[in-house]
Formats: C-alpha cells, structure tokens, sequence
C-alpha cells in the first residue's frame, strides 16, 4: 500500500507520499498519483533525516517550497503541536530549510519559511523575444517576465529553455505592473511537467529577490496569485523569508498494484 497526504499550500496542491518508494520510481508513481488526484500539481516523497525533523524529495529532483512548508504543516500535525519550528531536507537545496508554522482558526496553518538564497541573478537571451532577468536557485531558475506573453507561447518558450539548460526545474513568472499580481508557470523535465500553478513559493522569492537587487533595498511584498495570496521579504544579500498557509485536505492509501 502507498500512504500519501494531499495537502493544499495556498492553492498549490501537493502530494506527499509517506510510504517508501525507490528514487528510480518515483517520477511514475508521482506521475499515477497526479493521475487519480487531478487537482495536484506536484508530489514529493518523504523519509526519514538524521539531520533534521523530516527529509522531502521531489518526484523530478527539483526544490520547492510551498512542499517543504507541507512538509512542516504535516510535523506538526503529526506531533498534535499547535505550532513550532521544523527543519526540512528538500531536493534541490544543499542544507535544510527551517519552516515555522502556527495554527490557524478553522484548522490551517500559517507557515514562513527561510528559502535558500539565489545563486545568482542574470539576464539571459530568450531567442526571439529579448531578455529576461533570470533567478538561479540550486533546484529551479525562474524567468522574471514584466510583458504579456500568450499562453501557448510561454509554454513553447519554456520547454525550450529547460532543453537547453541543465537544471531540475524551471519557471516563468509573470508579474503585473503594480508589482501586487504574480502568474506562475514552472516546468519539471524530469517529471515531465508543465503547470500554470496556482502559487509557487520559489517564483515568489524570485520575484522578491529580484526586485530587492533592482531596487537596492529590501522588499516586503505581498503577490495575488491564482490560488491566493503568499508574502516575500526579500533584501539585497538574497535572504528570503517566504508566508503562506497550507491546509491538509485528505490523507489515502493505494494498491501500488493498482496504480
């Protein structure tokens, strides 16, 4: 039997699957769990960590921090805590990630989590549409994009810019011009992924970590996002604390026969 815990970080819908599974098969099985959940965007693998309260793996390797904030939420439910701090190991960033979470009226939980800071911030050449500042993290680089762009033509544009570079994930961020609006697209290769999601905590903190270098100051931003609302404050060091609430939906079992 395969365990897994759906699990909603502000509209970015997130499976956790507790069971084992081998690292060589967990882009399938991700890939079959996504299938029966249609809502999920994403799904990630939990164990075990000695150095930490809880270890997450990516189905495609990449980072991800509305999951590693899951991650947190899913401690303290399990420990019966109304609030604390836990440390996460996630795919994609070279040491944990500390997560503070806090419950909320109604059962969910108010979470800020420490990203890890940007490897750099460049501007790189999107062949036929100009350049874009361009936010590397361990994990995933994000594309900061002030222009409207089609659907189709982002999606193209994306999946040629991951066949190009070697990295676990990729995204498009679109924000609008009052800096108050923010549309995620993020691309997974090895997961053979694409999704205009509903919120995503590293395109955030791209998006703060490149305004606060643009600026010259620290930031302290809040983004409308198609699931709702997260917060970045940002500064230009690159420390990034990110906010968000995450709410458990369900938790499940499966047939791993039956997948």
């Amino acid at each position: 039997m395969i365990r897994y815990r759906i699990m909603d970080p502000t509209g970015n819908i997130t499976i956790l699957v507790e069971t084992p599974v081998e690292e060589a098969s967990q882009p399938v099985i991700a890939e079959k769990l996504m299938a029966l959940e249609k809502d999920a965007e994403q799904a990630g693998f939990l164990s075990a960590a000695d150095d930490c309260d809880i270890a997450l793996r990516m189905a495609g390797g990449e980072f991800c921090g509305n999951a590693a904030m899951s991650s947190a939420v899913l401690c303290a439910l399990k420990r019966g805590t109304e609030n604390g701090v836990f440390f996460v190991r996630v795919s994609g960033s070279e040491k944990p990630v500390r997560a503070e979470v806090a419950r909320l009226p109604g059962g969910s939980y108010r979470g800020t989590v420490e990203m890890p800071r940007p490897r750099s911030i460049g501007m790189t050449e999107f062949p036929g549409h100009g350049k874009f500042p361009v936010v590397h993290f361990d994990g995933i680089s994000h594309a900061v994009i002030e222009q409207p762009m089609k659907r189709e033509e982002a999606e193209k544009l994306i999946r040629a810019w991951g066949g190009t570079q070697r990295q676990s994930a990729f995204g498009m961020i679109f924000l609008d011009p009052s800096y108050t609006k923010l549309t995620p697209l993020v691309y997974v290769p090895g997961a053979d992924t694409l999704f205009w999601e509903n919120s995503c905590a590293s395109g955030t903190a791209a998006a703060g970590a490149y305004l606060a270098a643009k600026r010259g100051c620290a930031v302290d931003l809040a983004f409308e996002e198609p699931g709702g609302l997260l917060q970045i404050q940002a500064s230009p060091s690159g420390s990034l604390l990110l906010t968000g609430t995450v709410t458990e939906r369900a938790c499940k079992t499966v047939r791993r026969a039956d997948l």
